[in-house]
């Protein structure tokens, strides 16, 4: 491999799902995952295969799908996931195995009760059952920037010894700050005798707002592949944002001469994807894919664009995906035009979803004066992602305003393929359309977020409106867009209640829609 190459290793579908309520099903892990494959990441963790049932189908499935990335399971350190790892990747075309066990001295004392020797036999145990099933295996020392020095190195050389082929080291807290982190990956090529067998990888997580520049000091340290999720989606604060890692290596070439296997240009379509998919909104000011990231609003910024792009922006929206906004089509274009608008757009869809997706177009054409690129890029992604909901938005109806006196809903779903309908009263017509909801399903969970932002400018804007839903502790996401705030607003709660449901038939099978 290229000594400057380094290696993009994507735990979107692993880490970034542990985010409270970002649940993913088994439908929506595998569009992840061919988004990915299309954008040239070269490791997918799919996910941790002894979790659930669910995440063992995901991996099972993702590895059937994937023939180009290397496909990724997580383990722990012992022989049952090990093993229910090597099952799940079977029918990988390339697999790897990535096992781990704490090492820090906290870790082994609180969390694993282990001594520092039983945790180091673990270590080589570990790694040489991983190589029984594939020669790809990855082995990390959990929370390696709070360990022993002396005890890092011996274990490092000890997977190494076993035949791990990669050594991540990670920041599981975020702890360290970026010369603090360089300065211990040059430790570890300076001490570990057979360091050369192996690709150094490191995995940082955000809570100080260092994932990424403490990655990037990494690799001007040596490591060559970087763990990351997009949209820096993972628990607590967050992982390293993939897009950042890749646009800061591809811009700054002057000062870090390295490359990436990336399609940036596939960047926004993946963020987009995975903001709709978990229900987790991208914000505004975000890095490379936040709506405001190439936009410029003091004049003197707008002077110099206008004149030269490059006088306030480092790098081109077209590399990343985000094309200029054009309309060009409306409630006159035909099936044909659509799909074409698709390709363009970088979807690849059945006759099926083009169906669905051609009559909301349709619809949406008819309340909404001129259709952009991200209109259709929501609507396409909040058509196809909701295909397998259990419960399915149908109508909606709704009385409200001052001279009313009380707001009034009348909502139809489809659940479980029955349709039923209900007319109840809120104190809002918001409040009034998640009471229907609740009177149709089910009232055990509680709202805890709503928020609503516009996909474009203008009245006509489609509104995407994001909620967060608790039940019993557990939490989810959900987001909807529609042209009509309510409506989007329904279909937000809807999508939400259908992950609670995943969510809940994974700890209580019998457990149905009331």
């Amino acid at each position: 491999m290229n000594s400057n190459r380094v290696l993009i290793f994507d735990t979107t579908m692993r880490d970034g799902e542990q985010s409270p309520g970002a649940s993913m099903n088994r439908e929506e892990k595998i569009r992840i995952a061919k988004v990915l494959e299309e954008m040239r990441v070269d490791v997918i963790e799919a996910g941790f295969p002894i979790a659930s049932q669910g995440d063992f189908d995901a991996v099972e499935a993702i590895a059937k799908e994937i023939t180009e990335s290397v496909v990724c399971g997580l383990a722990r350190a012992g022989k049952p996931d090990i093993d229910r790892a090597a099952e799940a990747l079977r029918a990988a075309k390339r697999s790897r195995i990535h096992t781990f066990i704490a090492t820090s001295p906290l870790h082994m004392k609180v969390k694993l009760q282990m001594e520092p020797d039983a945790v180091y036999q673990a270590v080589i145990d570990s790694v040489r059952r991983a190589r029984n099933y594939t020669d790809d295996v990855e082995w990390s020392a959990e929370d390696a920037t709070r360990t022993d020095k002396d005890f890092l190195c011996r274990c490092v050389e000890a997977a190494i010894d076993a035949g791990a082929t990669t050594i991540n080291i990670p920041d599981t807290v975020g702890y360290t700050v970026p010369d603090e982190f360089h300065a211990l990956i040059r430790m570890l090529f300076d001490r570990v005798p057979n360091i050369d067998k192996a690709t150094v990888s490191v995995h940082c997580h955000n809570d100080l707002g260092l994932a990424v520049a403490n990655s990037l000091a990494a690799v001007q340290a040596g490591a060559r592949q970087v763990e990351c999720t997009v949209n820096g989606l993972g628990e607590r604060a967050g992982n390293a944002a993939m897009e950042e890692i890749v646009m800061a290596l591809r811009t700054r070439k002057d000062h870090m001469p390295f490359e990436t296997n990336i399609r940036t240009e596939s960047i926004t379509r993946a963020s987009h994807l995975v903001s709709t998919i978990t229900g987790f909104p991208v914000q505004l000011n975000k890095a490379i894919v936040g709506a405001n990231a190439f936009a410029h609003e003091a004049g003197i910024h707008q002077d110099g664009v206008l004149k030269n792009a490059e006088t306030y922006e480092i790098m081109s929206p077209e590399s990343v995906g985000l094309k200029a906004s054009n309309l060009v089509l409306g409630k006159h274009s035909g099936r044909h035009a659509f799909r074409a608008k698709l390709e363009d757009l970088g979807y690849q869809l059945g006759d099926n979803a083009i169906n669905h997706a051609f009559k909301r177009f349709k619809d949406l054409a008819d309340r909404k004066k001129d259709v952009y690129d991200e209109d259709i890029v929501a609507l396409v992604d909040d058509t196809v992602v909701r295909g397998n909901d259990r419960i399915k938005f149908v109508s909606l109806e709704v009385v409200c305003g001052t001279r009313v006196k009380k707001q009034t809903a009348e909502m139809e779903l489809e659940i479980d393929g029955v349709l039923k309908t209900i007319k109840v009263t809120g104190d809002g017509p918001v409040d009034a359309i998640f009471n229907a909801i609740k009177d149709l399903t089910t009232d055990t969970q509680r709202l805890k977020v709503y928020h609503v932002h516009a996909i474009t400018g203008g009245t006509d804007a489609q509104a995407e409106v994001t909620v967060r839903l608790e039940e019993n502790g557990k939490t989810v996401m959900g987001q909807g867009a529609d042209t009509d705030t309510l409506v989007a607003s329904a279909r937000a709660y809807i999508n939400a209640l259908n992950k609670l449901l995943v969510k809940r038939e994974k700890t209580e099978p019998a457990a149905m829609i009331a």
